[in-house]
């Protein structure tokens, strides 16, 4: 997934070098390069945020429950 996203900024990248000035590169970077990646990496990175969330959650009450009595 990240390979694809280094590409994408790659190409913007290139696109941007070839803009007239530098505030058109800049624009033209932060537009088609860093924006839309920075978008599509949060949406497709929700899935593992939300495992993470659990597993701390689950440990979090497995740390905070009381260890079960021994009974003889």
């Amino acid at each position: 997934m990240y390979i694809v996203a280094i590409a994408w900024l790659y190409v913007a990248l290139m696109m941007a070098i070839s803009e007239h000035t530098v505030v058109a590169g800049v624009l033209t970077f932060l537009g088609y390069g860093v924006g839309p990646v920075a978008l599509i990496l949060y949406i497709l990175g929700t899935p593992a945020r939300k495992r993470r969330r659990k597993a701390r959650e689950a440990a979090e009450a497995a740390a905070s429950a009381p260890p079960p009595s021994e009974s003889r």
